[in-house]
């Protein structure tokens, strides 16, 4: 049986909701000013057909890997979880937030209550994440990579506690179908200075020693396949790009992915397929294929 799974990323919807000036009196004063350039490059009809296109194709479960917030402000909560909404029954939809989500420190509770139920793990343990929900034969494990930085950084960390957790999740779960959410590129030239995950180098020790199927992530806005070394061979890393960019050129469209995955055996076959907008913004297509 081929279990499809879609992966979707950096929506960053908007518009931006109206701040005062209280809430500007951090890191958000940065953000805000820059919004008014970046809100230009993502644009929500986009989005909508983006959206439209993926449950047309009925996946089994969808992957989002964060950044639907911009700045963090109390009012994008609510616009976040009806978007999230869009997408699909809370059962069917996986979440892991990203740094424009965890803009500021005050928005981390906001998160926690937020996106709880695309967040709810099959069986309660202890701390939030990593959680893992199993669908058949596939094992999906959400990693939290968004944590509050200074203006102009936007870098990434899991901390010990949740690395360990991940660890004995890869190991308990040996023998499914691991997928790994992460908003944040988990490879060490993932991302340039200052965006990057600053414990990429225990993330790849982990895959080394316990292995994954496959590791999704978001944050560049680009699509992209590296691979870490696992204990049975390579482990395919997957950037997708930005859900809601506007398009201009093949290498700056919004997009999805949709991967089909099927047990051949004790192996695993993986066929991706990227959609995205057409050049002219006149609706989604096929843009390419390709195996893991």
């Amino acid at each position: 049986m081929t279990f499809r799974l879609a992966h979707l990323s950096d929506s960053h919807i908007g518009p931006l909701p109206k701040p005062h000036w209280r809430e500007l009196m951090s890191k958000r004063l940065t953000g805000y000013m820059n919004w008014q350039r970046r809100g230009r490059i993502h644009n929500m009809d986009v989005l909508s057909a983006i959206v439209a296109d993926l449950r047309a194709q009925s996946p089994d479960h969808i992957a989002m890997t964060g950044d639907i917030l911009n700045i963090g402000l109390p009012a994008e909560f609510a616009m976040a979880a009806d978007w999230l909404r869009t997408l699909g029954a809370t059962q069917d939809v996986s979440f892991v937030p990203g740094n424009h989500d965890a803009y500021v420190p005050s928005a981390m509770p906001f998160i926690a209550k937020t996106f709880a139920p695309w967040m709810a793990a099959d069986e309660m343990r202890e701390g939030a994440f990593p959680y893992l929900r199993r669908r058949g034969d596939v094992a999906i494990i959400g990693l939290t990579s968004g944590v509050p930085t200074a203006p102009l950084l936007a870098n990434g960390r899991l901390g010990g506690a949740q690395r360990a957790r991940f660890a004995q999740m890869l190991s308990e779960t040996r023998g499914l179908m691991r997928v790994v959410m992460i908003h944040h590129p988990p490879h060490n030239t993932g991302a340039t200075l200052g965006r990057g995950l600053t414990d990429s180098r225990r993330f790849e020790k982990i895959i080394r020693e316990e292995g994954a199927e496959l590791i999704l992530h978001g944050h560049n806005h680009r699509h992209s396949i590296v691979y870490l070394d696992g204990p049975q061979g390579p482990v395919p890393v997957v950037g997708v790009a930005s859900a809601s960019a506007v398009p201009g050129t093949e290498r700056h469209r919004a997009a999805w992915h949709l991967y089909e995955i099927t047990r051949e055996g004790a192996r695993w076959r993986i066929e991706g397929v990227i959609r995205g907008m057409k050049l002219d913004s006149s609706g989604v297509i096929e843009v390419s294929r390709f195996s893991l």
